[in-house]
């Protein structure tokens, strides 16, 4: 198919065939339910994936925690910050470099996250229910796909072409 015979079909071919559409979709009411359920906790979508690697991963540096988050550096400092004052996190200079700080869950913050976790994964559960186990292994392998897909596209997409 041509780039001319292509665009036409995407002109006339109904939104709802698009994959980015969809997959925009999906991740649109999964965020609207998390966002909804971590509000009752005073948590952010941001914060709440703090606490979860922070819980999971142990300590680590802003700069880590912002790649884990896909968020920039400095969006997460103010996370960061925030959490602090909320005595969520305690921040301690790292042993290896003076001006890198480490972010370790306090025992405030894993409390919250126990609370808040057991309203998240009721979604995750009734996902997995929604598919055979075949169906959800196969799920997942796809948006495995998709998502190496999307991050190669996105990379080709920010390069400068070359003259």
């Amino acid at each position: 198919m041509n780039l001319s015979m292509e665009w036409e079909y995407a002109v006339e071919a109904p939104i709802d065939n698009d994959l980015c559409t969809r997959i925009r979709r999906s991740e649109q009411a999964l965020m609207a339910h998390h966002e909804a359920v971590l509000r009752a906790y005073g948590l952010t979508m941001t914060q709440y994936l703090v606490l979860l690697i922070l819980s999971r991963e142990g300590g680590m540096s802003g700069a880590q925690l912002a790649r884990s988050c896909g968020v920039t550096q400095q969006s997460m400092s103010s996370v960061l910050t925030n959490m602090e004052n909320k005595e969520l996190i305690r921040r301690e200079t790292s042993p290896v470099h003076a001006k890198v700080q480490i972010a370790t869950l306090t025992d405030e913050g894993q409390t919250l996250l126990d609370r808040a976790y057991q309203e998240v994964i009721i979604l995750e559960r009734a996902l997995a229910d929604a598919f055979t186990p075949s169906e959800h292994a196969s799920l997942c392998e796809l948006l495995e796909r998709a998502t190496t897909v999307l991050i190669q596209q996105t990379r080709r997409a920010t390069t400068p072409p070359t003259t």
